[in-house]
Parts: C-alpha cells; sequence; structure tokens
C-alpha cells in the first residue's frame, strides 16, 4: 500500500506539473477557469437583465447549475486526456491505466473543491448568502455530479481505448448536456412533455437536486434512484471495461 500510494501521488505531480504549465501559477489558472466561466455567466444573465426564477439572487440561480455541470463535464473529460498524456509512463510495471485514472480523479476532486470554495467567498464578497436550506441535500447532489463525472470518465477511457477519436465526439455530447440542462431556466416551467424528455438527462435532475436545497418550494421531484443507478452504474461499467478493455488495447 505505500508503494502504491508513493505511485499515485508521483502520478498527481506529474499531472499537476504538466497540464498546468509546470508552475504553481498555472495551477491557480485552471482552478479559477471554471469559476470565471461561472461570472460570465452571470454577467450574460445581468447584461440581460434576466431575473432569477428561484426568486433569488441571479448568481446563486446560475451558481447552483453551472457548479454541478461543471463538475460532472471536467472531471469525465479530463480521465481522458490523462491516459493520453501519460500512456508513456505505462511502459513502467509499476504503473497501470487504472492508477493514472485513480491520480487524474483526486486532482479533478481537489481542483473541484477548491474552485467551489472559491465561488462560496466571492458570493459572500458579493453580499449572497451561498448556505443552503438544506446542506446535507447539496451535499449529496454535488456528490452525486462527481460521481456521475467519475463513472462517465472510466467508461470514456474504456471507449478511447479502441477508438481514439472518442475524446472530440464527447466533446460534442458535454457540449449538448451542457446546454441543455438548465443553467439559465428551470425545466420544470416547459411543456410536461418537453419536460419528461428532460429527465432523461442525469444532469437535469442533479442540477435540480441542488436547486431544491436552496429553494425547497420549487415544486420539482428528483428520481434520486435514477441519479444513483446512473453515478454508480456508469462507474462499475467503467471499472469492467478498465479490467477487460483497457488492459488489452492499451
Amino acid at each position: 500500500m505505500e508503494s502504491y500510494a508513493h505511485v499515485i501521488r508521483a502520478l498527481m505531480l506529474r499531472d499537476m506539473r504538466t497540464r498546468f504549465g509546470g508552475s504553481y501559477w498555472g495551477y491557480v489558472v485552471v482552478v479559477l477557469w471554471p469559476v470565471a466561466h461561472i461570472f460570465l455567466m452571470v454577467a450574460i444573465m445581468a447584461f440581460r437583465n434576466l431575473p432569477s426564477p428561484m426568486g433569488n439572487s441571479p448568481i446563486l440561480f446560475v451558481a447552483t447549475g453551472a457548479v454541478p455541470a461543471l463538475v460532472f463535464q471536467y472531471t469525465s473529460r479530463e480521465a481522458m486526456k490523462a491516459i493520453i498524456v501519460n500512456k508513456p509512463l505505462m511502459y513502467y510495471p509499476q504503473v497501470k491505466a487504472f492508477d493514472i485514472m485513480i491520480a487524474r480523479f483526486i486532482v479533478e476532486t481537489i481542483k473541484g473543491f477548491q474552485g467551489l470554495i472559491i465561488i462560496i467567498f466571492i458570493l459572500m464578497l458579493l453580499g449572497v448568502n451561498p448556505v443552503p436550506e438544506n446542506i446535507p441535500t447539496a451535499v449529496c447532489a454535488y456528490t452525486m455530479a462527481l460521481l456521475l463525472g467519475l463513472g462517465m470518465g472510466a467508461v470514456n477511457i474504456g471507449i478511447m481505448s479502441f477508438f481514439p477519436g472518442w475524446l472530440w465526439g464527447y466533446i460534442v455530447i458535454t457540449i449538448s448536456i451542457y446546454a441543455t440542462s438548465g443553467l439559465f431556466f428551470l425545466p420544470n416551467m416547459l411543456p410536461s412533455e418537453m419536460y419528461d424528455l428532460m429527465k432523461w438527462n442525469p444532469m437535469v435532475q442533479i442540477i435540480e437536486w441542488v436547486r431544491i436545497a436552496y429553494n425547497p418550494n420549487l415544486g420539482i421531484e428528483v428520481d434520486y434512484f435514477y441519479v444513483l443507478v446512473w453515478g454508480w452504474g456508469t462507474l462499475c461499467i467503467g471499472l469492467l471495461m478498465e479490467r477487460i478493455v483497457v488492459r488489452r488495447f492499451l
């Protein structure tokens, strides 16, 4: 276990140095990138003079949708890049594809947590209360966004091991998921036929899960079992693919 911990630590340090320009400032820029993304969307809402459909601050409305969406997007996408960048390390017998995947997931989890802390701090400076009415519900929702990102990231690694072009295809998919997850609107306000169709997207339900933690009176019903099946199901499939597919093709 001690040797394995040293391998994971070395992979994490190499990951951070190669991805972030070999400096601490590069790491800071990458952590702040999703934060800037969120406040750019807030600026767009302010420019268009759009009120919050939740009845609270427009900043908080955007943050409750963008934070879980970006956690899922970055975690599921960056896992594939880890295999591409660190593939030469797999010539060493101590390093396996699973180790690279675990190291990248830990780095992404830490980076996402740091970004969330920065967003909360900025909201407090702007006079917005970032504390949800139901803290355990919010924690569970953010955890599910991370779990779904981990699961999809593991599946993506399995697919990309035999189809490298999947990296670009998945970017298109994540953009589509991001645009239709209800960041700027409440999906339950749409016609029921369209809303029922959108509910098949687990990110829609995770974002609603976060928002009812801030406003329990939104009249939203989240299918928690469906979201849990997506999270744990994709993670199990991804781990099976790592053992059966990735080890064969990489």
